[in-house]
């Protein structure tokens, strides 16, 4: 299982209103220190988390972040019309389009998919594969 994904970042307040305008409408909830950004699911009291934190971080040599080339981390949304939402608010907080949301020809026929690159060049991706959403042959 994975425990946590880190993506670095050189200018954190740009991340921030990036990462801010999805995560917590996904329902993670966001602490800020001077090692950067944490994002992590609320876990209730004597239960172990499930899902990974996501930590957007200062690198820890001192150099610049850089994107990795096939990284990508995917988030999950509710349904279509929320990745569309959440697409549209990543956009407007500093994200660039990597692939507007929609159907793609080689994924599953429930596969909802919207790519974006974050102020960093890290891909990100919202999807959804909710059964009471129209498929891609529907």
């Amino acid at each position: 299982m994975i425990a946590y994904v880190t993506v670095g970042a050189d200018d954190i307040e740009q991340a921030k209103r990036f990462y801010s305008a999805f995560l917590p409408a996904l329902g993670y909830n966001m602490t800020q220190g001077p090692e950067g950004l944490s994002f992590a699911l609320p876990v209730p009291d004597e239960e172990a988390p499930v899902h990974p934190d996501f930590y957007v971080k200062p690198t820890f040599d001192g150099r610049p972040a850089s994107a990795g080339n096939g990284n990508m981390v995917a988030f999950e949304a509710a349904d279509q019309d929320q990745v569309r939402a959440l697409h549209s608010s990543a956009l407007a907080a500093g994200g660039s389009d990597e692939g507007q949301p929609g159907f793609r020809a080689t994924y599953g026929p429930r596969f909802y998919v919207a790519y974006l690159r974050d102020p960093q060049g890290n891909k990100i991706a919202l999807f959804s594969s909710n059964p009471n959403d129209p498929g891609r042959d529907d």
